[in-house]
C-alpha cells in the first residue's frame, strides 16, 4: 500500500514537470522507432523483424520452406505457423524493449517501480 502511495506522490510531483515528462515520453519513442528486434521460428527458417514500435518491418523465409510453399499444402500450413511464431517472438522482443525503455526514463525521473505498467506494453 505504501508502494503505491508513493508512486501517487511521484506522479503528482511530476505533473508539475509536464516538460520533463514530453522529453522523456519523445526519447522512449525515438528508442523504439529506431530499435530492431528479431524473432525467429523453426530453427531460423522465418526471421521476423519488428521495430520497438511495434510494427513488423521485414519477414524472411528461408529458400527451402519457400520452395515447398508453392508445392505442399502441408508445408505451407507449416509455413503459416512459423511465420506467426516468429512475429510474437519478435513482439514479445519488442513490448519487453519498450518497457525496459519506459523503466529507465521512470528511474531517471525519480518515479520509483510503477505499478502497472507491464500491462500497459504487453
Amino acid at each position: 500500500m505504501f508502494d503505491k502511495l508513493k508512486a501517487m506522490g511521484a506522479l503528482a510531483g511530476l505533473m508539475g514537470k509536464r516538460e520533463a515528462l514530453r522529453e522523456a515520453a519523445d526519447r522512449v519513442k525515438a528508442k523504439s522507432a529506431a530499435a530492431r528486434l528479431v524473432g525467429t521460428a523453426g530453427g531460423g527458417a522465418v526471421r521476423v523483424t519488428v521495430s520497438g514500435a511495434l510494427k513488423v518491418v521485414s519477414v524472411e523465409i528461408a529458400p527451402a520452406l519457400a520452395a515447398g510453399i508453392a508445392t505442399d499444402d502441408k508445408t505451407r500450413t507449416l509455413a503459416g505457423n512459423l511465420i506467426t511464431e516468429a512475429v510474437n517472438d519478435g513482439l514479445s522482443q519488442a513490448q519487453a524493449h519498450l518497457k525496459d525503455a519506459i523503466d529507465a526514463e521512470a528511474r531517471a525521473l525519480g518515479l520509483p517501480e510503477l505499478p502497472g505498467l507491464d500491462q500497459l506494453v504487453g
